[in-house]
């Protein structure tokens, strides 16, 4: 693996990585929650609609009328606090083993977009996208902190004040540039630990000829292709992260 760090931008690519589907991530500034890139459709789940309550199974369609189906199974449905709910208020994501998100959608170009609120993350984080049980693409706290470790802005809680302020705090969006996907999990690899999200958002860019994916100002990219679990052997790196 190359990894080349340039001005605002870092880049990833696994060399021979037949049939492989490129991710392009970005990510907002800090505070913001909600991502600030441009869509031909797009639904957001917030969650405040949905009871608190462990291990939840429902079905949403994230305000998309219908366009966009997503399937929840085995998440935990908190109230505001220190460790998440966007704004301050209403609920959030969490869960301290796992979660699966099955998307569905009537527009045959598939779904290539998610983005999320990520509060508090811990070294056991990890959100992974597949295709008809295939794995196209996971990313882990070493890829996040890599991203925004070395800004201070966005550690703490910008809801409480700055709490809980050893945690990165940040909106991720995921660009499926040259596929589709339709699930999405969240894995909590961490003993004690939790995995909290908010704002799930769903959608769909057009990247024509000559148009680049949608950018949230000029906040730093990450582009990584894959070409199945065994494209990449990643090496666990221990963070300076208290449990989320």
């Amino acid at each position: 693996m190359m990894k080349r760090v340039l001005p605002f931008a870092a880049v990833l690519s696994v060399a021979g990585a037949a049939q492989a589907d490129t991710f392009h991530v970005t990510f907002e500034a800090p505070g913001v929650q909600t991502s600030t890139a441009s869509f031909s459709s797009v639904g957001i789940e917030t969650f405040d609609g949905v009871a608190q309550g462990a291990s939840r199974s429902f079905t949403t369609d994230f305000g998309s009328g219908g366009v966009i189906t997503g399937s929840y199974a085995g998440v935990d449905i908190l109230g505001a606090d220190q460790y998440g709910g966007a704004g301050g208020a209403g609920n959030f994501a969490s869960t301290f083993s796992g979660y699966s998100l099955g998307l569905s959608t009537s527009d045959p170009a598939g779904i290539n977009y998610f983005g999320f609120w990520l509060s508090a993350l811990d070294s056991g984080n990890t959100v992974t996208f597949s295709r008809a049980g295939s794995t196209l693409f996971s990313f882990t706290p070493v890829d996040v902190l890599a991203l925004v470790g070395g800004n201070p802005a966005y550690f703490g809680n910008p809801n409480a004040g700055g709490a809980n302020g050893g945690q990165p705090y940040v909106f991720l969006n995921f660009f499926d540039t040259d596929g589709a996907f339709d699930t999405v999990t969240f894995s909590e690899g961490l003993a004690n630990a939790g995995y909290e999200s908010d704002n799930h958002t769903v959608g769909f860019y057009t990247a024509q000829s000559g148009t680049p994916v949608p950018e949230p100002a000029a906040w730093a990219t990450m582009i990584l292709g894959f070409a199945g679990v065994g494209a990449m052997a990643r090496r666990r790196v221990g963070l300076a992260l208290r449990a989320g």
